[in-house]
């Protein structure tokens, strides 16, 4: 176990003066390359977002750290079925009750990359069973004009990562080798202005959680006609995620797997 004192990422870009595609993609890299390694051994972390990102030292060029490990799993049997997660990071095959794996964590970097670049969270509803349809269906879109002026490279990044097919989302190791990665792809524009304010106006009360159990939702949603579900998203990706909370929920009373 390591002490880190870099603070949080939202934090930290917050306070920069600059940031660009290239400072996300390099954030990203690094997330990425963490992961990769847990999978290898085996690790699925199950709650990644970016609460649970933190830099190691208060160093300009400090590395980031993964936190919060609390609902991490062995993959020993190749899958698992407990409903764990943060509502908007979670999987759709986790909301699903499907059995699942490794792929779930490289949907959550998915959403965290989507934030990276704009400042505001690919899916959002007041109502959790309305915020889980959006997921299982995959509906994000990239608004203008917040995302006018991000490369088509960072998109198809993120459509690979937040790809509703488990066999047809990218790994880790695939992520990795993307142009937006690996090339030249990622913009040297600056856009600290727009993404810092809707950090924000959007996360600004994130640390205000509560206690949250994923059954009771999941168990809305098979009541749901999700084709008939109404959506009360905002009119305008300016959101506030105060009700953004924890989620582990045993399904159908089942032990932890």
């Amino acid at each position: 176990m390591e002490l880190v004192t870099g603070g949080e990422l939202f934090d930290r870009i917050v306070e920069k003066g600059s940031y660009t595609e290239k400072d996300a993609a390099d954030l990203i890299r690094q997330v990425l390359e963490a992961v990769d390694y847990m999978h290898e051994q085996g690790v699925v972390h199950r709650d990644l977002k970016p609460e649970n990102l933190l830099y190691y030292s208060p160093d300009e060029d400090s590395k980031i750290m993964i936190s919060d490990f609390g609902l991490s799993k062995m993959e020993d049997s190749g899958v698992m079925a407990t409903a764990c997660g943060t509502p908007g990071y979670v999987a759709p095959e986790v909301l699903a009750q499907k059995p699942y794996g490794k792929a779930v964590d490289v949907w959550s970097i998915g959403v965290i990359s989507y934030i990276l670049l704009c400042g505001y969270p690919p899916f959002y509803d007041e109502n959790d069973a309305n915020l889980f349809a959006q997921i299982l269906k995959g509906d994000f879109e990239f608004d203008s004009p917040y995302w006018d002026e991000i490369s088509d490279s960072a998109k198809d990044f993120i459509r690979n990562l937040m790809c509703v097919n488990v066999e047809k989302r990218y790994t880790c190791r695939q992520a990795l080798g993307h142009p937006w990665i690996s090339g030249n792809a990622a913009s040297n524009k600056n856009i600290h202005g727009t993404v810092s304010e809707q950090l924000k106006k959007n996360f600004a009360k994130s640390r205000w959680k509560q206690a949250y159990h994923a059954t009771t939702v999941i168990r809305q949603m098979q009541k749901m006609a999700l084709s008939s579900s109404s959506s009360s998203k905002s009119p305008t990706p300016q959101r506030n995620m105060s009700t953004q909370s924890d989620a582990c929920g045993n399904l159908n009373g089942a032990q932890d797997k």
